[in-house]
């Protein structure tokens, strides 16, 4: 079904506003506009646009997406969504009023983050250390780890860090996070010497490279031959659960994220600050990082209800 002219308008509007004021990340917006889409074609069989839509109809529409089935996760995020369009359109005088701004979500479940064990964790990194078919691949997977473990960078920041970031020894790395926001977090010491080692044999090969077919020198860490230049995510999902198996963790538990999950609940858990960690997470709002504290009250209220001299009765 084809859109309204105007509701086609408003979504590349906002969509615009959203990567010139905001920053929003090219994921981000295009989930704004898959879900704005999906609401013009809905107000477009009831006979309406997003210029005429009321308050009614929009709940109206929540009310069908709920019937569809659709988790709560999604309902939520479709009504933020809305409510962000009608914000911006209210702002540019589109309409002279917001029928979106008092109308309350499903809210999302705060559901724990899957995380690893200490153990765990130690138990990948040597894994990566022997996974590959020949030595450079083993430097490279054991450096992508260990700088994974030590930074909780998001994998999406990981796989395209450019490599002049990493130049000098850094004891800390400049990261740009979503919305083009920067922030630094530190290096450990083991992940500082896995680095060394994975530079120096690829920049060899890059010398190499350059001496035998004038090849340009790639700008990222982690080069690749494919289109986007760095190696992918999928490619280092798929990675990740080699190496899982390798260490004879469930691949079930082990993604990038919960790597992500591991380095602020460890870090947590040995007494970092939580305003510190949502630093280093690059979370813009510290109710995100809080989830953590959850995650660490369960392993505390598991370790009285085992470990304690009393619980044995």
């Amino acid at each position: 079904m084809s859109l309204a002219a105007s509701d086609a308008r408003w979504i590349s509007a906002f969509a615009e506003a959203q990567m010139a004021e905001l920053g929003a990340a090219e994921n981000t917006r295009l989930s704004y506009g898959r879900d704005l889409v999906g609401f013009s074609e809905w107000l477009t069989r009831k006979g309406a646009t997003f210029e005429t839509a009321t308050r009614d109809q929009i709940e109206r529409y929540l009310v069908a997406c709920e019937a569809e089935g659709l988790a709560q996760s999604t309902r939520a995020r479709r009504l933020s969504s809305i409510k962000q369009l009608y914000r911006f359109a209210f702002e540019e005088g589109w309409r002279g009023d917001n029928p979106a701004i008092q109308i309350k979500g499903p809210g999302r479940t705060k559901r724990l983050p899957k995380t690893l064990s200490e153990e765990e964790v130690s138990r990948l990194l040597d894994a990566a250390r022997a996974m590959g078919r020949t030595e450079t691949e083993r430097l490279r997977n054991a450096c992508l780890m260990e700088i994974l473990y030590a930074t909780g960078m998001r994998v999406s920041e990981l796989v395209s860090l450019p490599v002049s970031a990493t130049r000098g020894d850094p004891r800390l790395l400049l990261i740009l996070g979503k919305g083009g926001k920067e922030r630094m977090v530190p290096l450990s010491e083991p992940a500082r010497a896995a680095l060394r080692d994975w530079l120096a044999v690829r920049d060899a090969a890059e010398d190499l490279a350059k001496r035998e077919t004038g090849a340009k020198a790639s700008a990222f860490l982690f080069p690749s031959r494919g289109k986007l230049g760095h190696i992918t995510r999928d490619g280092f999902y798929k990675l990740i659960k080699d190496i899982s198996v390798q260490a004879g963790v469930s691949p079930a538990k082990v993604t990038p994220h919960t790597l992500r999950h591991a380095f602020a609940t460890h870090l947590l858990a040995h007494g970092a600050d939580l305003r510190a960690i949502q630093t280093l997470l690059g979370h813009a709002d510290l109710s995100t990082t809080e989830i953590y504290t959850h995650v660490l009250d369960e392993r505390l209220r598991e370790l009285v209800l085992t470990k304690h001299p009393l619980a044995e009765g």
